[in-house]
């Protein structure tokens, strides 16, 4: 009984009070507008050099402009003259054959040299620097005037191939030697997708490899089953970068030639064409026109390569999903 009341005579404990609830930060606080601010010079640059000039030169591409006179409107008469100008249609195929034979010799010297320099070994560091030296010259003025040096009539290329019997001439006048010369200056750049495709090698577990000696694979048979699939991804990327690099060729043709072209249009890369109409022609509206084919025609390829790509490029959670 007393237990009883002593019980209801204590007073009883108040539950503790909750915490106030923390501030919601509001949307314009200072870290959201430092970023904004942070993000504004490259907005500012993407507007001014990059779609500000891109949406003027699709305009341009449908008017008659000479860079001397107020442009006047055209409509499609630029795209429609561009099929009936046969020198525009050579150097669409003069393109298109650079781009299709040098980047997959490319890729291929790129790899088999990045399988030869991805297992240790003496001197490691020094050959893959001497690899990747010529993709740091980038094809630049000097480079391909070099290039031009070498194998010109009489010139250092001309006489040791004259010294084993085969004596075919100055490369840079000749037809038929002259995109070869271009090609394989192309090829002898393969350093940056070398250094990628060397990171992708070194992704493949060494088990699958050692599994596969077991079971009797030989060296083809594993790089088929084994090394292509693991470094599809990184292969991909190098295709598609390299492909839309070479649709963009310039320099090389332009010094090989003297800006002409030649010989008989050998070396008219789309962009040296581009080059001519655009300021030395000074058919600024027709130039205008063909980049944008050339943009149209790169994009249309990148999508081939993406849509084609599900069907051999392999990534790792793929059998997950």
């Amino acid at each position: 009984m007393v237990s009883t009341t002593v019980a209801r005579d204590r007073p009883q404990e108040q539950p503790p009070s909750p915490a106030p609830a923390p501030k919601r930060r509001r949307s314009g606080s200072r870290e959201t507008r430092a970023g904004y601010a942070f993000l504004l010079p490259w907005m500012l640059g993407f507007l001014g050099l990059t779609l500000g000039p891109m949406l003027a030169s699709l305009y341009l591409s449908f008017t008659e402009y000479n860079l001397f006179t107020a442009p006047t409107w055209a409509g499609l008469d630029n795209y429609i003259e561009l099929f009936r100008d046969d020198r525009w249609l050579q150097s669409v195929r003069v393109t298109v054959l650079y781009v299709f034979v040098s980047v997959p010799v490319k890729l291929a010297v790129a790899l088999a040299v990045a399988m030869l320099l991805v297992r240790p070994r003496r001197g490691q560091g020094f050959y893959r620097a001497a690899f990747y030296a010529p993709s740091l010259l980038g094809t630049s003025v000097s480079v391909a005037l070099v290039w031009r040096a070498l194998f010109s009539d009489d010139a250092v290329v001309d006489q040791t191939l004259s010294a084993v019997g085969l004596r075919l001439g100055g490369w840079v006048g000749n037809p038929d030697f002259a995109p070869l010369l271009l090609i394989l200056l192309a090829v002898w750049q393969f350093g940056a997708p070398m250094v990628i495709f060397l990171a992708g090698l070194k992704q493949v577990p060494k088990e699958f490899y050692e599994a596969a000696e077991v079971d009797g694979a030989g060296p083809w048979r594993r790089f088929l089953t084994i090394t292509v699939p693991m470094i599809s991804p990184v292969l991909f990327f190098n295709l598609l970068l390299e492909t839309v690099n070479a649709f963009q060729a310039f320099t090389p043709a332009f010094v090989v030639s003297n800006g002409e072209g030649g010989p008989a249009g050998a070396t008219l890369f789309y962009t040296l064409y581009l080059y001519q109409q655009g300021f030395t022609q000074f058919n600024m509206g027709y130039a205008a026109a063909m980049a944008w084919m050339l943009v149209l025609g790169a994009g249309l390829v990148a999508l081939g390569l993406f849509r084609f790509s599900r069907f051999w490029v392999h990534y790792s959670g793929d059998d997950a999903r």
